[in-house]
């Protein structure tokens, strides 16, 4: 980092250093946490993300007791366990082929009606269980990998499911053509409409699912997980590949959580603060939690490197609150298993806390 650079850092951490953050997050299962002895409270900690799937009534408990929140991750087109037993929804390639694992990640067909509804039958049950302050939508985007340096950004999906709603809605006609014939037909003279009408399959999940949480817990909020790229980047590959437009998923959620994973992108840790400034600056500050990288996967993430993403993810308001509403990080486990970085993590929420000040006198320490 340049002097120049390092300045400008410090500049940053020193205008936030008054701020009241309101949501001051964690991601993942509290469960490490609390083996190593450490109480929600205690870490000023006043929300838990986890998985839908990993949510029961004990946690539930613990956590309001420890004075925090808890919102469920939604895995909403995750289809790893899904599309091996239902071959139909499958995504498929412009080479009329099932396309292949993206990395760790397998998509799914959007449009395939089975899964839409298995997706809205666990949200509905989801929601009936359990008294969650939100749901925050994760691995919403058409199949494809950007967690890594080198996207994987394939071209999907040509099954028979999607041809038969993208000539619905754009009334386009296709020829009958098999699914590599058909994409080389839509992307040489279609292009347009085809990406448009990604965009709006994704738009309109997501307007069904806000309607789902709301109907069931109306007070809750809808946010979603997402990647943290500009219009630009990856030739226009966040709406492009991806499908998403967020100035328009702007009608559907309360909340944009940007996955500023530094580290597992290849960025710099000033990148963190670039990317929240940007996006804030489209859908209102205060609906931007980022969430950043706390675990050393890829490479090993020092207490300090952690504490600069954490501030660099929280842009200082004109009062006492800061612009941003809120913030977490990833994971409990990268916490729970380096007392420095818990360490760091208590002052910074003690010091983003309404109070200013630990709300317990002797907090034990992480062991």
């Amino acid at each position: 980092m340049t002097l120049k650079a390092s300045a400008l850092v410090f500049l940053w951490m020193a205008s936030v250093s008054a701020q009241v953050v309101l949501t001051r997050g964690v991601y993942s299962d509290p469960k490490p946490l609390w083996a190593a002895g450490a109480r929600l409270d205690e870490l000023h900690v006043n929300a838990v993300f986890v998985s839908g799937g990993s949510i029961n009534q004990a946690l539930m408990d613990r956590a309001k007791a420890e004075g925090a929140k808890v919102f469920a991750e939604f895995p909403t087109l995750n289809g790893k366990g899904y599309v091996e037993t239902h071959p139909e929804a499958w995504p498929i390639n412009e080479k009329g082929e099932p396309a292949p694992a993206a990395s760790w990640f397998m998509g799914v067909c959007p449009t395939d009606p089975a899964f839409r509804q298995f997706r809205v039958k666990q949200l509905e049950e989801l929601l009936g269980r359990f008294e969650v302050a939100g749901v925050w939508l994760d691995y919403f985007h058409w199949h494809a990998q950007f967690e890594e340096p080198q996207p994987i950004l394939p071209e999907t999906c040509f099954n028979h499911s999607c041809l038969r709603a993208f000539q619905k809605a754009s009334g386009i006609q296709l020829p009958n053509l098999q699914p590599a014939e058909a994409a080389r037909y839509i992307l040489s003279k279609h292009e347009k409409a085809w990406r448009e009408w990604r965009v709006q399959v994704l738009e309109g999940w997501a307007v069904e699912l806000r309607k789902i949480v709301k109907r069931i817990r109306p007070d809750a909020q809808l946010g979603l997980y997402h990647c943290a790229w500009t219009d630009d980047e990856f030739s226009g590959a966040r709406v492009r590949i991806l499908g998403l437009d967020l100035q328009r998923l702007n009608r559907s959620f309360d909340v944009f959580s940007p996955m500023v994973y530094h580290r597992r992108m290849g960025r710099s840790p000033q990148w963190v603060g670039e990317y929240v400034r940007w996006l804030s600056a489209r859908v209102g500050a205060f609906k931007v939690w980022p969430i950043v990288q706390a675990s050393g996967d890829p490479n090993q993430i020092s207490a300090a490197e952690f504490e600069t993403v954490m501030r660099l993810g929280v842009i200082p308001g004109t009062g006492t609150l800061a612009a941003t509403g809120g913030i977490m990080m990833f994971t409990t486990r990268a916490i729970a298993d380096d007392p420095a970085k818990a360490e760091r993590l208590r002052r910074l929420y003690q010091e983003w806390s309404p109070e200013g000040q630990p709300r317990v006198k002797d907090p034990k320490p992480i062991r």
